[in-house]
C-alpha cells in the first residue's frame, strides 16, 4: 500500500483519450458480454460506422421499453377494467388509464382550474405533469367506449413517455464523455422497464438527466432552467441543488451556482406563476395532499404503524421523515467537506435524492426511475448495480402481490402483511448497498470506477478539476488521502478549468 500521490508526482501523460470500455473494465460486463460475441478486442474500431455508443444505446432503450410495454398487455387486454385483483396478480397495474376517467380528461375538464366529481377534489399532480397529462388526453380519441377512450390513452402516454426514456439513456451517455457505453446500465435495467409506464415520472427524470449533462457541459443557466422544469414536474429534483451548493462552496464556483439557482427559480415560476395566480386552490392540492397524505405503500414507516398498537399519527410522520431528511443533508453536506478528494457531482446527486426516498413515508414502485440515471452515474458498476435492480424488481413484485392479497377477498391469492413488509426490507436494503458504495467511493477514491481511469468529475462540469477552497478535517492537511491504491495514477484536480497541475487539497 502507498498513499496516493499528488500531482506533482504523477506523469503528465495518464489521461487516455480512449473511451472506457466495460468489458475491460468490469468482470461482470465482461461475462455478459458473451452473450453478443465477448468483449471487445484491442483491435476493434469504434466510431468508424453508423452504430455509435449513442444510437446502440438509444435503440436498445427502445427495445426495453417495448418489453415493458409487453409486460402490460395483461392489463391492456382486459385487467385494467375486469376483476378487482387480476391488475395485480399479473404484476401489470397502471395509473394513467384509470386517471383518464378519474380525474376528468375524459369530459375536458381543465386541470387545476375545474373540480372534480369524486374525492379529489384537483388534480394532484405538480403543473407540468398536469399539462404532459392533458396533451395527452387532446391526442386521445374521444370516440368508443370508455374502455376504448382509456386504451388510447395509455397508449398514447406510452409514446411519449418512450421519448423521455429515450432522452434519458441518451444524457447518461453523454454526460460521461469518456465512458458512453455506461449508458447501456440505463436501457437495459430491468426495473426502468417494469415500472415506466405505471406513472408520468419519467418526464421529471428525462428533464433531470438532461439539467445534469448541461452541467456537464459546463452551462449552468442551461442546466438550471431545466432543473426547474423538472421541479415543476417533480418535487423531488430541486434537492440536487443542495449538493451542488456544498460542491461550489467548497470549489469557490459562487457564481456558476448563483446562475444555476436563478434559471431553475426563473423556470418553476414561468411555469407555476400562471396557474397559482387563477388557480391557486387546484396549484396547491399537489402540496396540501402530500402534506396530508398519510404513511403509505413501500416506507418503513409502513412497518412501524403495522407492527405498533399506537402507530404515530400523520403530523408526527411528516416531522419525523422531514427531521430525518435534515439528518441526512448535514451528513451529505460534512461528507463534502471532509472527503480527501471533493466527490463527484453525480454521487452526490444519487446520495441526496436516495435519501428522500428511504426517508419519505411513501415509495410508490416507479420512484426507482428517479435512482437509475443517478446511479449509473455515480457508482457505474454492473455487479452492484444489478444487486440494487435485483432487489427493486423483488419489491415491484412484491407489491403487486401484497394488493392482489387485499383485493382478493377470503381468496387470499397473493403475499401477505408480513411477506411484503420482507419485500419493503428488500427494497430497502438494495438502496441503502448502493448507498454506503458510493460513500465509500468518495472516502476512498482510488476505488471509484470513474476515478479509476483517470477522470474527476466528468459530470462536474466547472467542478471538474477545479482547485478547492474551503476542505474541513483531515482533507484540508496535505497528504491526507485515501490509502489502498491500487489503480492507475491519477491527476489531483487538473482538469478542463486549470492549466497545471494541482494537488487534492489546493
Amino acid at each position: 500500500m502507498c498513499p496516493m500521490p499528488s500531482a506533482e508526482s504523477t506523469p503528465a501523460s495518464v489521461r487516455e483519450p480512449d473511451s472506457v470500455r466495460p468489458t475491460r473494465e468490469d468482470a461482470v460486463a465482461a461475462a455478459g458480454s458473451e452473450l453478443i460475441g465477448g468483449p471487445l478486442g484491442r483491435r476493434a474500431l469504434l466510431g468508424t460506422s453508423w452504430w455509435t455508443p449513442v444510437r446502440v444505446i438509444a435503440l436498445v432503450a427502445i427495445g426495453m421499453f417495448a418489453l415493458g410495454l409487453v409486460q402490460k398487455a395483461p392489463c391492456y387486454n382486459g385487467a385494467w377494467f375486469f376483476g378487482a385483483s387480476s391488475q395485480y396478480t399479473h404484476a401489470c397495474y397502471s395509473d394513467i388509464p384509470h386517471l383518464y376517467q378519474g380525474r376528468g380528461f375524459v369530459d375536458d375538464l381543465v386541470p387545476y382550474f375545474d373540480k372534480l366529481p369524486g374525492d379529489m377534489e384537483y388534480l394532484e399532480y405538480p403543473v407540468l405533469t398536469g399539462v404532459f397529462m392533458e396533451v395527452a388526453s387532446w391526442l386521445t380519441t374521444g370516440s368508443g367506449s370508455i374502455q376504448h377512450q382509456e386504451q388510447w390513452y395509455w397508449m398514447v402516454n406510452a409514446g411519449m413517455l418512450m421519448v423521455c426514456a429515450v432522452v434519458i439513456a441518451v444524457c447518461v451517455t453523454r454526460t460521461h464523455a469518456r465512458r458512453p457505453w455506461d449508458g447501456l446500465l440505463v436501457a437495459l435495467a430491468p426495473a426502468f422497464a417494469l415500472t415506466a409506464t405505471i406513472n408520468w415520472d419519467l418526464l421529471a427524470v428525462a428533464l433531470t438527466s438532461a439539467a445534469v449533462l448541461m452541467w456537464s457541459r459546463v452551462r449552468p443557466v442551461a442546466f438550471g432552467v431545466l432543473l426547474g422544469l423538472a421541479t415543476a414536474a417533480k418535487l423531488y429534483p430541486f434537492l440536487i441543488l443542495g449538493p451542488l451548493l456544498v460542491l461550489c462552496w467548497r470549489a469557490g464556483r459562487w457564481r456558476e451556482f448563483g446562475k444555476a439557482l436563478g434559471g431553475a427559480a426563473v423556470a418553476w415560476l414561468v411555469v407555476n406563476l400562471p396557474v397559482m395566480l387563477f388557480a391557486f386552490d387546484g396549484w396547491s392540492k399537489f402540496y396540501t395532499f402530500s402534506q396530508e397524505r398519510g404513511v403509505d405503500f413501500g416506507s418503513f414507516w409502513l412497518i412501524l404503524v403495522h407492527n405498533t398498537d399506537n402507530p404515530p399519527s400523520t403530523e408526527t410522520v411528516n416531522t419525523l421523515a422531514t427531521l430525518l431528511m435534515l439528518l441526512c443533508c448535514g451528513a451529505i453536506a460534512a461528507l463534502t467537506l471532509i472527503a480527501p478528494r471533493r466527490p463527484r457531482f453525480a454521487q452526490l446527486a444519487f446520495l441526496i435524492i436516495a435519501a428522500f426516498i428511504l426517508t419519505n413515508k411513501v415509495y410508490s414502485p416507479q420512484y426507482v426511475l428517479w435512482l437509475v440515471p443517478l446511479a449509473v452515474l455515480a457508482r457505474p458498476k454492473w455487479r452492484d448495480f444489478l444487486i440494487w435492480q435485483v432487489c427493486e424488481v423483488a419489491y415491484f413484485l412484491g407489491i403487486w402481490m401484497y394488493l392482489a392479497y387485499t383485493t382478493s377477498g377470503d381468496a387470499h391469492k397473493g403475499l401477505p402483511t408480513d411477506g411484503y413488509h420482507w419485500a419493503i426490507g428488500v427494497h430497502l436494503l438494495g438502496t441503502l448497498f448502493l448507498c454506503v458504495m458510493v460513500v465509500r467511493d468518495i472516502l476512498m477514491p482510488d476505488r471509484d470506477p470513474v476515478r479509476q481511469t483517470g477522470d474527476d468529475d466528468p459530470s462536474g462540469g466547472v467542478l471538474d478539476g477545479a482547485r478547492d477552497v474551503f476542505v474541513l478535517g483531515p482533507a484540508a492537511r496535505t497528504g491526507q488521502h485515501s490509502a489502498h491504491f491500487e489503480g492507475p495514477l491519477v491527476r489531483w484536480g487538473a482538469g478542463r478549468q486549470t492549466g497545471g497541475s494541482l494537488s487534492a487539497n489546493e
